[in-house]
């Protein structure tokens, strides 16, 4: 009987070589299922469902797109997080004030008129973007989709805050934006423009104010100052009404627990319980009080309607008083200004 002779083995190997070539060949034809960052496929659903945008130019900007160690870093150590006598001279320096009565000065026509238009008072406006961005010189030098990419992904903390601001920003029409998105450039949270405004409020509060057909709050004055202005009514500005005024406690005065900034009693329940204002006041006016830690002790301020709105901007009662008291100092320097005249 006649053996027969074993199959070469390299007939075998030939098979599963052609059939990996063939593999590779139909990989490279076929679009990677893989995403760079968690959740990015289900985002980039739900912004194309929504919105009809193409899910290969979502995802391509998602993938340019980086998580930065550095944003985790910043949100962990805000500046709110200081009592009032560090916080305080961070915003409210000789040099913050000066620049921010040469800046009401030199754009006063444009402020007065937003300002008399959404009965705002210039200096707010003036005071915000002061402390956000130093009057325009300081907008921020993160990346505005890497920011949000980094916390509404990787920080589960605040990712349902962030992930919606990153829907918003990627749905957002060009129009809205001072740029294509993966060139814009803001604050470590993926604030934008001198006013620092976050997508949903681009979305829900910015101003085509010079009737350009485009918001941009990075470089149109009109639209940043009415950005600004608008935010402030929205939320329930009230025109000439107080923001916040100091309280002198007795010494039999009560200890108040205020959840937040709303006014909640009318001042003269705060009288009652031992707390006197130093300057004339409605009785009536709905107040809140604020203990704040200062340099020489507690400060008592009763805080107003006014007060409250500027916390709907950023919610620390830090940040709001930062912004009264940095208004009140460029309402006076430009009044001297015009008296030296």
């Amino acid at each position: 009987m006649t053996a027969t002779p074993a199959p070469h083995p390299a007939r075998f190997l030939a098979i599963p070589s052609l059939l990996c070539i063939g593999l590779l060949w139909m990989g490279a034809l076929t679009p990677a299922l893989a995403t760079t960052h968690p959740g990015q496929a289900e985002l980039v659903r739900e912004v194309a469902h929504e919105t009809g945008k193409s899910p290969q130019s979502l995802n391509a900007l998602l993938d340019g797109a980086k998580m930065q160690q550095s944003i985790l870093d910043a949100i962990s150590r805000p500046a709110e997080a200081k009592p009032w006598k560090d916080y305080r001279p961070i915003f409210l320096t000789d040099q913050r004030v000066d620049n921010g009565v040469a800046f009401y000065r030199e754009h006063r026509a444009l402020l007065e008129q937003i300002g008399k238009q959404y009965g705002v008072a210039p200096q707010y406006i003036v005071a915000i973007v002061g402390v956000e961005t130093s009057y325009g010189r300081n907008t921020g030098k993160y990346k505005v989709l890497d920011a949000l990419v980094t916390l509404g992904l990787y920080y589960p903390p605040r990712a349902k805050f962030f992930r919606e601001q990153l829907k918003e920003l990627l749905s957002m029409p060009g129009n809205h934006l001072a740029g294509p998105i993966d060139t814009l450039t803001g604050s470590y949270a993926g604030a934008q423009g001198w006013g620092q405004f976050m997508p949903t409020s681009i979305r829900d509060f910015a101003v085509d104010a010079d009737h350009d057909g485009h918001i941009d709050l990075q470089n149109s004055l009109p639209d940043i100052f009415a950005s600004v202005a608008n935010y402030f009514v929205q939320h329930g500005w009230v025109s000439g009404g107080p923001v916040a005024a100091r309280a002198q406690p007795d010494g039999a005065a009560q200890q108040v627990a205020v959840k937040d900034a709303t006014p909640q009693w009318p001042l003269e329940q705060f009288e009652a319980w031992g707390y006197a204002p130093l300057q004339p006041l409605s009785p009536a006016e709905p107040t809140s009080l604020q203990t704040l830690e200062g340099p020489n002790g507690p400060e008592y301020w009763f805080t107003f309607q006014n007060f409250y709105v500027i916390t709907r901007y950023n919610r620390s009662p830090l940040y709001a008083m930062a912004v009264d008291q940095l208004a009140q100092a460029i309402a006076a320097g430009v009044g001297q200004a015009e008296v030296a005249r």
